[in-house]
């Protein structure tokens, strides 16, 4: 398969990193030398350097025989013109990222789909829902859903809380006769484990579990965490995300939204009338203190500045806020943060990674595909060929890789948490959460080349 992608900072290097250790041809276009070099240096890839937008760097590219072509520029207006051409250059088809939310809406005088995109990204919009989600549930520091909501997989940190410390995965999960639950990863400092049923649990192991959304609140009391809902949440930053945040919860919430520029501030508060808006700096202790920080039940730090985020964040998480919620643009830091143990990480950039990544298996092998940068484990839907080799007995019998699970097995609509004695048929799709570099092997065992 032949992937073009037209620009190659952090969203473009990461799709390109998670792409590359597939069989992919893949060329990179980037109009800024540094970036070009980290690609070269660190990627296997054909590197074009200069605008991603003319003809003539684009036939470089030979996008004309592409099978893919990505515009992941910063530019909203650059992103447009590559993809329009890349189209016209007869790419089969065209990703574009575009902050501009407008470009989507019904009534936009400019439609993505007569430049010739076939999906369009807002990474700030794909960053607020997952900030959303966290404010529902505040004890976790990871939540995404599967199969329509009807599955959800929670990051839950041990603690002395939660009592898990020096328990067996297999311990846990025969704790509960009445639901099914399954732990699908462990990240424990900067090694991610995909934990087997001997496994033990070690204070501040950050484990996610995946379980039936409507027997959520079942797997909490077995964990002993208190599943109360935020409802006074503080948001430092007035831009995209935290408007957008802002937004969608301030007719359930008591929202209020920081902003150290005055102009900005008062252009918020007069569309926001539900939010209490102020003018003030968030990484300012006092008035952290002032506000009662330590009655906050989620602050969220989601200014431009990373940096700003970080230290607001960690002084919020010392002053007593319950939650606490860090925007941050460079991936490197996502699993510096979450080892800090100060709140839960979120980032626009690898949203879109995630997304991008997904259309792709999804077109490739009919199957569905998560990357999690902060626990360097995929979850990937698949389903067993006729006679394949995880047909033919129990799952504690077949030979799979160390570094996988089967976490849930769907048959018919019906979900089933997976354990040693189920048997998986053609019939059934499975999510099975898996490092990458053990993906072939599970897809051979499925019968899928």
């Amino acid at each position: 398969m032949r992937i073009v992608i037209i620009g190659v900072g952090e969203v473009g290097f990461h799709v390109a990193k998670a792409l590359s250790q597939e069989d992919f041809d893949i060329t990179v276009i980037d109009i800024d030398p540094e970036n070009c070099r980290r690609a070269s240096e660190h990627l296997d890839v054909i590197v074009v350097q200069g605008n991603g937008a003319s003809p003539k760097n684009l036939i470089e590219a030979n996008v004309d025989k592409a099978d893919y072509v990505f515009a992941l520029t910063r530019v909203d207006e650059v992103n447009l013109i590559a993809s329009q051409q890349a189209r016209q250059l007869g790419a089969n088809k065209v990703i574009a990222r575009l902050r501009n939310q407008q470009y989507s809406d019904a009534n936009s005088i400019i439609k993505p789909e007569k430049f010739g995109i076939d999906l369009v990204i807002h990474p700030e919009k794909e960053a607020c829902l997952e900030i959303v989600r966290l404010v529902e549930h505040p004890y976790a520091t990871k939540v995404m859903d599967f199969e329509g909501g009807r599955l959800k997989m929670i990051g839950i940190r041990i603690s002395h809380h939660n009592q898990i410390a020096g328990r067996s995965v297999k311990e846990l999960c025969d704790s509960s006769k009445e639901i099914k639950f399954g732990i699908v990863s462990v990240i424990r400092g900067n090694e991610t484990i995909v934990p087997w049923g001997n496994f033990i649990f070690k204070l501040n192991d950050r484990a996610y579990f995946i379980i039936k959304t409507k027997h959520l609140e079942e797997l909490l009391n077995i964990l002993d965490i208190n599943g109360q809902k935020s409802n006074r949440i503080m948001i430092f930053g007035g831009e995209k995300i935290g408007y957008s945040v802002a937004d969608v919860l301030q007719k359930e919430k008591f929202i209020r939204l920081i902003d150290s520029r005055r102009k900005r501030s008062e252009q918020i508060a007069a569309n926001l009338t539900d939010t209490m808006v102020i003018n003030a700096d968030g990484t300012d202790i006092e008035f952290l203190k002032s506000e009662n920080i330590q009655d906050v039940d989620s602050f969220i730090a989601v200014t431009r500045d990373e940096k700003a985020n970080i230290l607001s964040g960690i002084l919020a998480h010392q002053l007593g806020a319950k939650q606490t919620i860090i925007h941050i643009n460079t991936t490197e830091y996502l699993p510096l943060i979450e080892e800090l143990g100060i709140g839960s990480v979120v980032s626009k950039n690898m949203a879109t990674v995630n997304r991008i990544i997904r259309k792709i298996y999804s077109d490739k092998t009919e199957t569905d595909l998560i990357a999690f940068e902060e626990m360097d484990v995929d979850v990937i839907e698949l389903q067993p060929e006729a006679e394949s080799k995880v047909t033919q007995k129990p799952l504690k019998n077949i030979d799979f890789p160390k570094d996988s699970i089967v976490g849930v097995i769907n048959h018919h609509g019906n979900l089933s948490i997976a354990r040693g004695d189920s048997i998986i048929t053609e019939e059934d799709s499975v999510l099975v959460f898996s490092k990458t570099k053990v993906i072939p092997k599970i897809r051979s065992l499925f019968g899928i080349k």
